[in-house]
């Protein structure tokens, strides 16, 4: 039993109860950041990008075929496809399925197994949708403001100028959104979607961390 920033905690849960924190992000609003930290605070694994090598590594394709097309939409398939594989089966007389869509139930399907294993922190790819009903989870969404963000990208994705900072920021977000929008017929940006909506500005990192830690204890316990 360990005792970290008031939250009593027991190989990783809140007075062992499992947790899972599902963080959807702006670009730029130091998500990954944040998500990672929570980890690293609550002593449980952290998946954003690793989703991509365990998926690879469990249906045999490439990683690079994961990174290509991650949280990306095809919209010349069946959009009755898509929905039918966020909830893990297809639809019944659709065969044609996109790359993406497949890409996607794969990913799907990686996320309900490490959510089945124990407490984790998962970076967007529709993880609220796809555990909506898991009632340990508590569903994040990460904003930031404008000026913050577009920092944050020229200092650590290496924008060329605040300009192209800015249009990066839109494409990720608009690229981000649709592919929520497409799997889950909800909007991204819906507050109602998620448990807690942050501004990650307000407090700064550290400080946003401690707060999702505190609300996850008091959702969870």
């Amino acid at each position: 039993m360990k005792e970290r920033n008031g939250l009593t905690m027991n190989g990783g849960k809140f007075m062992d109860k499992k947790i899972i924190i599902t963080i959807a992000r702006e670009y730029g609003s130091g998500g990954r950041e944040i998500g990672k930290k929570i980890a690293d605070q609550l002593k449980i694994p952290f998946y954003d990008k690793e989703l991509i090598t365990i998926a690879a590594k469990e249906s045999g394709f490439k990683p690079e075929i994961f990174e290509k097309n991650d949280e990306q939409v095809d919209y010349s398939n069946n959009y009755l496809t898509a929905i039918g594989y966020v909830l893990g089966s297809p639809v019944a007389g659709l065969t044609d399925i996109s790359m993406n869509d497949e890409l996607h139930m794969i990913q799907t399907n990686v996320i309900r197994q490490l959510a089945d294993k124990g407490s984790c922190v998962i970076v967007g790819r529709c993880a609220n949708y796809v555990l909506r009903d898991d009632e340990a989870m508590v569903s994040v969404f990460i904003t930031g403001d404008t000026e913050d963000k577009v920092l944050r990208v020229v200092n650590d994705y290496h924008a060329a100028s605040l300009e192209d900072a800015e249009k990066l920021m839109e494409k990720t977000d608009k690229r981000r959104g649709n592919y929520y929008n497409y799997y889950t017929n909800q909007d991204w940006k819906d507050a109602q979607h998620y448990d807690l909506c942050v501004n990650s500005s307000v407090l700064g990192i550290d400080k946003t961390v401690d707060l999702i830690c505190e609300f996850a204890k008091l959702k969870i316990q």
